[in-house]
């Protein structure tokens, strides 16, 4: 086994074309594009994104990249804004084994060197592809104590962003390998933010975006990074994640984490998409929660008579949306028992679930979900967490007044590999993004982008119009 995951990776993605990749690994990521971009496009006029785009401004004037809803800028400047953008409505794609929302950092990151190299839509495709492959195998080589205090969006997606660029940018197997030491020792993240609910959780991808621009850049420049970033005895995986022991066994198995299969198995064809706009480790049981009410055809009359609700969940997911009074919309997003409230009550857990007229200062205020949430309770089960990562598991019983007790359990939320949606799902969800804030016009327009992308023949192009200023 070789020693070093960090060159193998380096060599392995740095000679891949995309005559290397099939059809259908270039299909998930023409999905992967299509799912992100009505993030994208939905979440540049929301206050943080606005915020991050006046910042961009200030970085240099520039014609080169698309800002979307903020005119044109730099490559670093736009990776940064957009990636930003990507990550504020809460409904990018996820990674179940590395937690990784691939999309937002490494999607602009890959866009914004395309443009300024007036790259064609095979070779962005491409970018994205080895992009998340980077990202998804170290994010599982240190999952799951890496997310105990740090978020992979920030963390891990910085190796991915920084493989994204410099395919684009055509890196040799050496400076491929010196973006990667670059991008490792940027590479952060921390999930404090949480407390706070504050902005910082939409900076981590619009960060990891720029600095994995920068990495490239540098790269391309003759800058050297560390070699052994990932495995070195003061790299990423020492620092950043725990093994059960530390001998070299797990050492190398941590490493042949990140190697295996490594050219032949492409891992965007892993890649979920959320169709709920909150954290991912609410999905499975909002699913659960939304097949009940509609196999039992529940009105909201109906569900006002249940007396409990017993949702059992994972620790390390649990310690992310344990919330259970919510004040903002943003601690909703984080609050299993609120999503599965909301999902009960009103078979749906969308943006408008979420609204801010829903919460005041003493927590939740829409009559019916502030009724229906004392009478939730979330605990973890061993049984479940021992099954984290590799499964995100549920089980969910509900009990009627004066009747017996219905029960529901599933492994991995709808989107997800193992229980996917249809392209077409995800071209409804996009529209259903941007009609109500662009018109009909901007969201036929977006479509009609994401379409043409195979075929583009300089990606400077294809997104210039949607949404400039």
């Amino acid at each position: 086994m070789d020693a070093c995951a960090t060159r193998k990776l380096a060599e392995v993605l740095a000679s891949t074309t995309p005559d290397h990749l099939s059809p259908d690994t270039l299909s998930h990521a023409h999905r992967a594009v299509l799912d992100w971009l009505g993030s994208a496009l939905g979440g540049s006029i929301e206050p943080p994104a606005r915020m991050a785009q006046q910042v961009a401004a200030g970085l240099g004037r520039s014609d080169d990249c698309t800002i979307f809803s903020g005119g044109r800028g730099s490559a670093a400047a736009a990776a940064l804004a957009n990636g930003v953008s990507s990550h504020i409505l809460e409904l990018d794609d996820i990674h179940k084994g590395s937690t990784v929302h691939a999309a937002a950092p490494i999607i602009p990151a890959a866009l914004a060197v395309a443009e300024r190299e007036h790259a064609d839509g095979r070779a962005f495709l491409t970018a994205v592809t080895l992009g998340y492959e980077a990202a998804f195998r170290i994010g599982e080589a240190v999952n799951p104590s890496h997310y105990c205090f740090w978020h992979p969006t920030g963390t891990v997606a910085t190796f991915g962003a920084a493989v994204a660029a410099g395919t684009v940018l055509h890196l040799t197997p050496e400076r491929m390998l010196h973006a990667l030491g670059t991008a490792g020792t940027q590479a952060a993240g921390l999930w404090e933010f949480n407390a706070d609910g504050a902005m910082s959780k939409h900076l981590h991808p619009g960060k990891a975006a720029m600095n994995g621009v920068l990495s490239a850049d540098l790269a391309k420049a003759g800058f050297t990074g560390a070699s052994r970033i990932l495995e070195g005895e003061r790299g990423f995986f020492a620092a950043m994640s725990e093994l059960p022991d530390a001998s070299p066994a797990a050492k190398l198995a941590r490493q042949a984490r990140v190697t295996a299969g490594l050219g032949t198995q492409w891992k965007i064809g892993e890649n979920g998409y959320k169709l709920h706009a909150c954290c991912g480790h609410t999905h499975t049981a909002i699913d659960v929660a939304i097949s009940m009410r509609t196999a039992g055809r529940w009105s909201a009359e109906q569900v006002s008579e249940i007396s409990a609700v017993d949702v059992e969940t994972y620790a390390p997911g649990y310690a992310i949306v344990n919330e259970d009074n919510p004040l903002t919309p943003y601690q909703a997003k984080f609050s299993l028992a609120y999503c599965v409230a909301a999902a009960l009550l009103e078979g749906r857990v969308g943006l408008e679930q979420f609204a801010p007229e829903r919460f005041d200062a003493g927590g939740v205020c829409h009559r019916g979900i502030a009724r229906l949430l004392p009478r939730i309770r979330v605990t973890v089960a061993p049984d479940l967490t021992v099954q984290y990562p590799a499964a995100w598991p549920t089980r969910v019983s509900v009990t009627l007044r004066g009747r017996t007790t219905l029960e529901g359990a599933a492994q991995y939320p709808l989107g997800n590999a193992e229980n996917p949606v249809d392209t077409g799902r995800l071209e409804a969800k996009m529209a259903a993004l941007l009609e109500p804030r662009f018109g009909a016009a901007a969201a036929r327009s977006a479509q009609d982008a994401i379409a043409a992308l195979p075929e583009c023949a300089d990606m400077a192009t294809l997104f210039r119009h949607l949404l400039h200023g």
